[in-house]
Protein backbone atom coordinates (compact mmCIF):
# COMPACT_ATOMS: atom_id res chain seq x y z
CA UNK A 1 0.00 0.00 0.00
CA UNK A 2 1.41 3.39 -0.92
CA UNK A 3 1.59 6.20 1.62
CA UNK A 4 -0.79 8.30 -0.48
CA UNK A 5 -3.60 5.80 -0.03
CA UNK A 6 -3.37 5.94 3.76
CA UNK A 7 -4.89 9.42 4.07
CA UNK A 8 -8.66 9.35 3.81
CA UNK A 9 -10.57 12.35 2.46
CA UNK A 10 -12.17 14.42 5.21
CA UNK A 11 -15.62 13.78 3.74
CA UNK A 12 -15.28 10.13 4.82
CA UNK A 13 -15.08 11.22 8.45
CA UNK A 14 -18.42 13.02 8.77
CA UNK A 15 -20.04 9.93 10.32
CA UNK A 16 -17.32 9.49 12.95
CA UNK A 17 -18.27 10.03 16.58
CA UNK A 18 -15.16 11.11 18.49
CA UNK A 19 -15.66 11.96 22.14
CA UNK A 20 -13.45 13.78 24.62
CA UNK A 21 -14.44 14.71 28.16
CA UNK A 22 -18.15 14.37 27.43
CA UNK A 23 -18.03 16.43 24.23
CA UNK A 24 -18.26 15.27 20.61
CA UNK A 25 -15.79 16.66 18.09
CA UNK A 26 -17.07 18.56 15.06
CA UNK A 27 -16.31 16.26 12.12
CA UNK A 28 -16.96 18.78 9.36
CA UNK A 29 -14.02 19.21 6.93
CA UNK A 30 -13.37 22.66 8.44
CA UNK A 31 -12.76 21.19 11.92
CA UNK A 32 -11.45 17.67 11.30
CA UNK A 33 -8.75 16.41 8.97
CA UNK A 34 -6.20 13.64 8.55
CA UNK A 35 -2.51 13.57 9.46
CA UNK A 36 -0.09 13.46 6.54
CA UNK A 37 2.12 10.34 6.59
CA UNK A 38 5.85 10.35 5.86
CA UNK A 39 8.19 7.60 4.73
CA UNK A 40 11.14 6.98 7.09
CA UNK A 41 13.39 6.52 4.04
CA UNK A 42 12.85 10.16 3.00
CA UNK A 43 16.12 12.18 3.10
CA UNK A 44 16.64 13.62 6.57
CA UNK A 45 16.73 17.22 5.28
CA UNK A 46 13.27 16.76 3.79
CA UNK A 47 11.98 15.24 7.02
CA UNK A 48 13.38 18.24 8.93
CA UNK A 49 11.46 20.55 6.61
CA UNK A 50 8.24 18.55 7.06
CA UNK A 51 8.70 18.64 10.83
CA UNK A 52 9.22 22.41 10.83
CA UNK A 53 6.21 22.99 8.59
CA UNK A 54 3.79 20.55 10.26
CA UNK A 55 5.04 20.30 13.82
CA UNK A 56 4.99 16.51 13.51
CA UNK A 57 6.14 13.50 11.50
CA UNK A 58 3.99 10.41 11.12
CA UNK A 59 6.56 7.77 10.25
CA UNK A 60 4.74 4.87 8.65
CA UNK A 61 5.85 1.33 9.51
CA UNK A 62 9.04 2.59 11.10
CA UNK A 63 9.27 -0.34 13.53
CA UNK A 64 8.75 -4.02 12.78
CA UNK A 65 4.96 -4.55 13.21
CA UNK A 66 5.47 -8.14 14.37
CA UNK A 67 7.80 -7.00 17.16
CA UNK A 68 5.36 -4.27 18.24
CA UNK A 69 2.41 -6.66 18.30
CA UNK A 70 4.35 -9.28 20.23
CA UNK A 71 5.35 -6.67 22.81
CA UNK A 72 1.72 -5.57 23.07
CA UNK A 73 0.77 -9.12 23.97
CA UNK A 74 3.47 -9.37 26.62
CA UNK A 75 2.45 -6.09 28.27
CA UNK A 76 -1.29 -6.70 28.34
CA UNK A 77 -0.79 -10.26 29.56
CA UNK A 78 1.48 -9.04 32.37
CA UNK A 79 -0.99 -6.30 33.37
CA UNK A 80 -3.76 -8.91 33.59
CA UNK A 81 -6.22 -6.86 31.53
CA UNK A 82 -7.15 -9.20 28.68
CA UNK A 83 -10.20 -11.42 28.40
CA UNK A 84 -9.55 -14.98 29.54
CA UNK A 85 -8.87 -17.43 26.71
CA UNK A 86 -8.15 -14.74 24.10
CA UNK A 87 -4.94 -13.72 22.35
CA UNK A 88 -3.22 -10.96 24.39
CA UNK A 89 -1.95 -9.34 21.17
CA UNK A 90 -5.54 -8.58 20.20
CA UNK A 91 -6.07 -7.00 23.60
CA UNK A 92 -9.75 -7.68 24.24
CA UNK A 93 -10.65 -6.19 27.60
CA UNK A 94 -11.64 -8.60 30.34
CA UNK A 95 -15.20 -8.54 31.65
CA UNK A 96 -14.18 -8.13 35.30
CA UNK A 97 -13.18 -4.73 36.65
CA UNK A 98 -9.40 -4.93 37.20
CA UNK A 99 -7.82 -4.25 40.58
CA UNK A 100 -6.49 -0.72 39.97
CA UNK A 101 -3.82 -0.93 42.66
CA UNK A 102 -2.45 -4.20 41.28
CA UNK A 103 -2.47 -2.91 37.68
CA UNK A 104 -0.66 0.28 38.75
CA UNK A 105 1.93 -1.77 40.65
CA UNK A 106 2.62 -3.90 37.59
CA UNK A 107 2.71 -0.86 35.32
CA UNK A 108 5.39 0.77 37.47
CA UNK A 109 7.39 -2.45 37.29
CA UNK A 110 7.02 -2.58 33.51
CA UNK A 111 8.39 0.92 32.89
CA UNK A 112 11.50 0.02 34.91
CA UNK A 113 12.09 -3.25 33.08
CA UNK A 114 14.95 -4.04 30.71
CA UNK A 115 12.47 -5.30 28.11
CA UNK A 116 10.64 -1.95 28.01
CA UNK A 117 13.96 -0.13 27.77
CA UNK A 118 14.93 -2.37 24.85
CA UNK A 119 11.62 -1.68 23.11
CA UNK A 120 12.15 2.08 23.42
CA UNK A 121 15.81 1.78 22.42
CA UNK A 122 15.24 -0.18 19.22
CA UNK A 123 18.34 0.28 17.02
CA UNK A 124 16.22 1.84 14.27
CA UNK A 125 14.99 4.50 16.71
CA UNK A 126 18.45 5.29 18.06
CA UNK A 127 20.01 5.53 14.60
CA UNK A 128 17.21 7.73 13.31
CA UNK A 129 17.21 10.08 16.31
CA UNK A 130 20.98 10.51 16.09
CA UNK A 131 20.54 11.68 12.50
CA UNK A 132 17.43 13.73 13.19
CA UNK A 133 18.97 15.55 16.18
CA UNK A 134 22.32 16.08 14.47
CA UNK A 135 24.43 14.31 17.10
CA UNK A 136 24.25 11.72 19.83
CA UNK A 137 20.65 11.41 20.99
CA UNK A 138 19.59 11.17 24.63
CA UNK A 139 16.43 9.31 25.66
CA UNK A 140 14.87 10.67 28.83
CA UNK A 141 14.69 8.10 31.57
CA UNK A 142 11.15 9.16 32.48
CA UNK A 143 9.17 7.18 29.90
CA UNK A 144 5.40 6.76 30.05
CA UNK A 145 3.23 3.82 29.07
CA UNK A 146 -0.52 4.36 28.82
CA UNK A 147 -3.37 1.88 28.57
CA UNK A 148 -6.98 2.90 27.98
CA UNK A 149 -9.82 0.47 28.52
CA UNK A 150 -12.68 0.59 26.01
CA UNK A 151 -15.69 2.74 26.90
CA UNK A 152 -13.96 4.11 30.01
CA UNK A 153 -14.12 7.72 28.82
CA UNK A 154 -10.48 8.25 29.81
CA UNK A 155 -8.77 10.94 27.71
CA UNK A 156 -5.75 13.24 27.77
CA UNK A 157 -6.70 16.95 27.67
CA UNK A 158 -5.11 19.31 25.14
CA UNK A 159 -1.57 20.40 26.01
CA UNK A 160 1.91 20.90 24.60
CA UNK A 161 4.83 18.99 26.10
CA UNK A 162 7.23 21.80 26.94
CA UNK A 163 4.96 22.76 29.84
CA UNK A 164 6.31 19.68 31.62
CA UNK A 165 9.92 20.00 30.41
CA UNK A 166 10.85 23.62 31.12
CA UNK A 167 13.92 22.67 33.17
CA UNK A 168 16.07 21.84 30.15
CA UNK A 169 16.46 22.52 26.46
CA UNK A 170 13.52 23.46 24.24
CA UNK A 171 14.94 21.20 21.52
CA UNK A 172 12.90 18.22 22.65
CA UNK A 173 11.31 15.70 20.27
CA UNK A 174 8.50 13.51 21.59
CA UNK A 175 7.98 10.05 20.11
CA UNK A 176 4.48 8.63 20.57
CA UNK A 177 4.33 4.95 19.67
CA UNK A 178 1.01 3.11 19.36
CA UNK A 179 1.64 -0.41 20.64
CA UNK A 180 -0.65 -2.23 18.25
CA UNK A 181 -3.10 -1.13 15.57
CA UNK A 182 -4.98 1.94 16.78
CA UNK A 183 -7.80 3.09 14.50
CA UNK A 184 -9.44 6.42 15.35
CA UNK A 185 -12.24 4.68 17.25
CA UNK A 186 -9.69 3.48 19.81
CA UNK A 187 -8.82 7.03 20.83
CA UNK A 188 -5.27 7.65 19.68
CA UNK A 189 -3.58 11.03 19.68
CA UNK A 190 -5.14 13.95 17.80
CA UNK A 191 -3.16 17.03 16.81
CA UNK A 192 -4.37 20.62 16.42
CA UNK A 193 -3.29 21.59 12.92
CA UNK A 194 -0.61 24.31 12.84
CA UNK A 195 -0.56 24.52 16.62
CA UNK A 196 3.23 24.38 17.03
CA UNK A 197 3.08 28.12 16.30
CA UNK A 198 0.24 28.57 18.80
CA UNK A 199 2.13 26.66 21.48
CA UNK A 200 5.25 28.74 20.92
CA UNK A 201 3.24 31.94 21.34
CA UNK A 202 1.62 30.61 24.51
CA UNK A 203 5.03 29.74 25.92
CA UNK A 204 6.36 33.21 25.14
CA UNK A 205 3.33 34.74 26.88
CA UNK A 206 3.88 32.50 29.88
CA UNK A 207 7.53 33.53 30.12
CA UNK A 208 6.54 37.20 30.15
CA UNK A 209 3.95 36.66 32.91
CA UNK A 210 6.17 34.38 34.98
CA UNK A 211 8.91 36.92 35.66
CA UNK A 212 7.84 37.22 39.32
CA UNK A 213 7.83 33.47 39.91
CA UNK A 214 10.71 31.62 41.55
CA UNK A 215 12.86 29.41 39.28
CA UNK A 216 11.15 26.34 40.76
CA UNK A 217 7.69 27.76 40.03
CA UNK A 218 8.61 28.69 36.46
CA UNK A 219 9.38 25.11 35.51
CA UNK A 220 6.44 23.63 37.42
CA UNK A 221 3.36 22.89 35.30
CA UNK A 222 1.20 23.49 38.39
CA UNK A 223 2.07 27.17 38.87
CA UNK A 224 -0.21 30.20 39.22
CA UNK A 225 -0.23 30.97 35.49
CA UNK A 226 -1.18 27.50 34.23
CA UNK A 227 -4.52 25.75 34.12
CA UNK A 228 -5.18 22.61 36.15
CA UNK A 229 -2.50 20.03 35.40
CA UNK A 230 -0.77 22.27 32.85
CA UNK A 231 -3.49 21.58 30.30
CA UNK A 232 -4.66 24.17 27.81
CA UNK A 233 -8.23 22.91 27.63
CA UNK A 234 -10.48 19.87 28.00
CA UNK A 235 -12.86 21.32 25.41
CA UNK A 236 -11.48 20.07 22.10
CA UNK A 237 -14.38 21.29 19.89
CA UNK A 238 -14.00 24.80 21.33
CA UNK A 239 -10.26 24.83 20.64
CA UNK A 240 -10.70 24.02 16.94
CA UNK A 241 -13.31 26.77 16.66
CA UNK A 242 -11.37 29.32 18.73
CA UNK A 243 -8.21 28.97 16.64
CA UNK A 244 -10.13 28.36 13.39
CA UNK A 245 -8.28 25.16 12.63
CA UNK A 246 -8.78 21.39 12.60
CA UNK A 247 -8.02 18.42 14.77
CA UNK A 248 -5.97 15.93 12.75
CA UNK A 249 -6.60 12.22 13.23
CA UNK A 250 -5.21 8.96 11.87
CA UNK A 251 -5.74 5.23 11.79
CA UNK A 252 -2.40 4.22 13.31
CA UNK A 253 -0.91 0.80 12.64
CA UNK A 254 1.53 -1.31 14.63
CA UNK A 255 5.00 -0.11 13.59
CA UNK A 256 4.02 3.55 13.17
CA UNK A 257 5.85 6.23 15.15
CA UNK A 258 4.69 9.81 15.70
CA UNK A 259 7.29 12.51 16.34
CA UNK A 260 6.10 15.94 17.43
CA UNK A 261 7.41 19.33 18.46
CA UNK A 262 7.38 20.31 22.16
CA UNK A 263 5.04 23.16 21.17
CA UNK A 264 2.57 21.01 19.18
CA UNK A 265 -0.84 20.92 20.86
CA UNK A 266 -2.27 17.43 21.09
CA UNK A 267 -4.79 15.39 23.04
CA UNK A 268 -6.55 12.05 22.90
CA UNK A 269 -10.13 11.00 22.35
CA UNK A 270 -12.07 8.29 24.16
CA UNK A 271 -11.56 4.62 23.35
CA UNK A 272 -14.93 3.67 21.83
CA UNK A 273 -13.62 0.64 19.97
CA UNK A 274 -16.60 -1.54 18.93
CA UNK A 275 -14.42 -4.65 19.34
CA UNK A 276 -13.61 -3.80 23.00
CA UNK A 277 -9.85 -3.63 22.45
CA UNK A 278 -7.50 -1.94 24.90
CA UNK A 279 -5.48 0.98 23.56
CA UNK A 280 -1.80 0.74 24.50
CA UNK A 281 0.91 3.30 23.75
CA UNK A 282 4.12 4.80 25.02
CA UNK A 283 5.41 8.36 24.86
CA UNK A 284 9.12 9.03 25.21
CA UNK A 285 11.31 12.12 24.74
CA UNK A 286 14.59 12.58 22.89
CA UNK A 287 17.07 15.43 22.72
CA UNK A 288 20.70 16.00 21.78
CA UNK A 289 22.81 14.72 24.67
CA UNK A 290 24.90 17.93 24.62
CA UNK A 291 21.86 20.15 25.34
CA UNK A 292 20.69 20.93 28.88
CA UNK A 293 18.68 18.06 30.38
CA UNK A 294 15.71 18.60 32.71
CA UNK A 295 16.91 16.84 35.88
CA UNK A 296 13.33 15.95 36.85
CA UNK A 297 13.17 13.64 33.83
CA UNK A 298 16.27 11.66 34.82
CA UNK A 299 14.12 9.52 37.14
CA UNK A 300 11.72 6.74 36.16
CA UNK A 301 8.09 7.70 35.70
CA UNK A 302 6.04 7.28 38.86
CA UNK A 303 2.29 7.75 39.17
CA UNK A 304 1.63 11.03 40.91
CA UNK A 305 5.10 12.49 40.29
CA UNK A 306 3.40 15.78 39.27
CA UNK A 307 5.04 15.94 35.84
Amino acid sequence: MSVATLTKPASDDRDLVLRADGRVLDTSPQRLGRLTPSQPSTPIADLHEQFRAQGYLWLKQFLDPAVVKAYRGRVLDYLGLVRAGTDPEIGLAGSAIPDRAEVDKRLMALVRSARYEAFCMAPAMVDFMDRFLGGLSYLHRRKIMRHTLPHSGTVTPAHYDLVYLRGGTTRIVTAWIPIGDTPVEMGGLVYLEGSHAIGLKMEQEFSAKAAELTPEERINAYNAHMTEGGWISKNLPDMASRFDTRWLIADFEAGDVMLHSPYMIHASTANDDPQDRIRLSTDIRYQNVEDEIDARWTNHWSLGDML
